[in-house]
């Protein structure tokens, strides 16, 4: 970490002090009954408008408003103004988004802990004894102490403003071009707004469900004690991630998904993969199953499901993992002349979603993740620079899923390439194929799957799960985005003994 907390990967996070950039800035958030207080910040956050009204020039005119602090809106501020603009940020809630507070960094502490419980089960079939006893308190206090500074998020204001940008602080509203109103106050914009608003929890329709208190990842990344059971709503990323951690610290877990695999949007394989892994820590996992209706009864949880003869299932807690939306009625958008009821902001490939407006982050429909809202950024602040660069480019979009064993996929999957019209070619290996995933024996469950474009020569899409699924994604990655042609990666060197190898051997199983 460099002086000025900046990682190698140029992400911000300030250790100790909370504050590291998010995967998105948030709106409303559905929040149960524990989350963190009724204003919805840790008892250290700042309040709503916390740089008063000594941020606004006389005339209410500045030269840009990022509408929302999330990674990629604290970055676009952060960066124009060093670029010496006139920049106000809006934020309702914390500087730094989802991702610090609620999400990725503290739901990977999470996962830390119960990766490491898992390891000393393995301990027995390879290398001798081990006795570990859980304590959910360690890591929740890691979270509070590490993570997030009790939700405070100072470290990241302070970061904003040492910049030049300035920070208002409530929900940002467009008001026509280049117009926001946050409140009763009207900020306009010379050269335009960025929108970075990001999504919230989305709570399906199940009678009874919006009357009990629920939670959302936030109130589980803020859970200081362990529940004695859960079920969770939605077999995506998110749900099979905290299933996953929560059962290897005792809680008795049942995952509910709609659909019929786990992981729906990538690779029946990963899917299985997930089920198995979430079989083996001792989760149920129901798939093809509806949620028909939700009681609480002051204790206990209930929930009637389509596969529910036996009776309703019954837990302490309630996660819903159901997907994320965004409210895009709430941000005024059609004052730019944008329909309020879309799904997502369109944009172009400079990130305008209209003359004088710019998108980014999950908003824009192209994935919740940071690394998207980070590279969309860029992108706008190049363009608003007047700075050439190049196109958003979206064919090598990577994911993980960090699960034990992890699941990284980029691009395409096979399914989405053959409804795309290409002549598909596929190749899939399984990871102790590999002398590296022998070797590792244990907590090696894995594969490699390739997606190609027979036509072209070059790979559409790729899957690796495994130890170092996230990782080794890496060159995959790389491959999808190059267009770096098969022939070509059939006859590199593949370094042994590695998992990666299992790619060269998925290379030469295309088929």
């Amino acid at each position: 970490m460099s002086a000025d907390g900046m990682g190698a990967d140029g992400i911000r996070v300030d250790r100790m002090r909370g504050g590291g950039m998010g995967a998105d800035a948030l709106g409303s958030d559905g929040l149960g009954s524990d989350a963190l207080g009724s204003g919805g910040l840790g008892s250290g956050g700042l309040g709503s408008d916390a740089l008063g009204s000594g941020a606004m020039d006389s005339d209410g005119r500045v030269d840009v408003v990022v509408v929302g602090l999330g990674p990629g809106g604290e970055y676009a501020a952060g960066a124009l103004a060093e670029a010496g603009l006139d920049v106000v940020g809006v934020e309702a809630e914390l500087v730094g988004g989802e991702c610090p507070y609620w999400g990725c960094v503290p739901s990977k502490m999470m996962i830390r802990a119960g990766d490491l419980l898992a390891e000393a089960g393995r301990v027995p079939a390879l290398a001798g004894t081990a006795v570990v006893t859980p304590d959910w308190g360690r890591v929740a206090g890691r979270i509070r102490g590490e993570a997030t500074d009790g939700w405070n998020d100072r470290a990241a204001v302070d970061r904003l403003t040492s910049k030049g940008a300035r920070l208002v602080r409530g929900r940002g509203r467009l008001a026509g071009a280049r117009r926001v109103t946050v409140g009763d106050r009207t900020i306009e914009a010379r050269r335009g707004v960025v929108l970075a608003t990001g999504t919230r929890p989305r709570i399906p329709a199940v009678p009874g469900l919006r009357e009990t208190p629920y939670w959302t990842n936030r109130d589980a990344m803020a859970a200081k004690e362990l529940p004695a059971s859960m079920i969770v709503l939605g077999g995506g990323a998110i749900g099979v991630e905290l299933a996953q951690v929560f059962a290897r610290f005792g809680c008795a877990v049942t995952v509910i998904e709609g659909q019929d695999r786990l992981l729906s949007q990538e690779e029946p394989e990963a899917g299985e993969l997930a089920a198995a892994t979430l079989a083996a820590d001792g989760v149920t996992v129901l798939t093809g199953a509806r949620a028909l209706d939700v009681r609480h009864d002051g204790t206990l949880f209930s929930v009637r499901t389509t596969e529910g003869d036996s009776g309703p299932l019954r837990a302490e807690r309630l996660l819903v993992a159901a997907g994320r939306l965004a409210d895009l009625g709430a941000l005024g958008v059609e004052s730019a002349g944008l329909d309020p009821a879309a799904r997502a902001v369109a944009t172009d490939g400079q990130m305008r979603a209209a003359d004088g407006l710019w998108a980014v982050g999950d908003l824009t429909g192209r994935g919740a993740f940071t690394h998207v809202s980070m590279y969309q950024a860029q992108i706008a602040v190049r363009d608003i620079l007047g700075e050439p660069g190049p196109d958003a480019d979206y064919r090598a979009l990577p994911r993980v899923t960090f699960t034990d064993p992890e699941i990284g996929a980029v691009g395409l999957t096979e399914r989405q390439a053959r409804e795309r019209g290409l002549r598909v070619r596929t190749g899939v290996l399984p990871l102790d194929s590999s002398t590296r995933g022998w070797v590792h024996g244990p907590g090696s469950a894995g594969f490699v799957k390739l997606v190609e474009d027979a036509d072209r020569g070059v790979l559409v899409g790729a899957t690796s799960a495994g130890p170092a699924g996230g990782e080794v994604l890496y060159g995959l990655n790389v491959a999808v985005h190059a267009e770096v042609p098969v022939h070509r990666l059939q006859h590199m060197i593949y370094t042994y003994p590695t998992f990666h190898r299992t790619v060269e051997a998925a290379l030469g199983a295309l088929r």
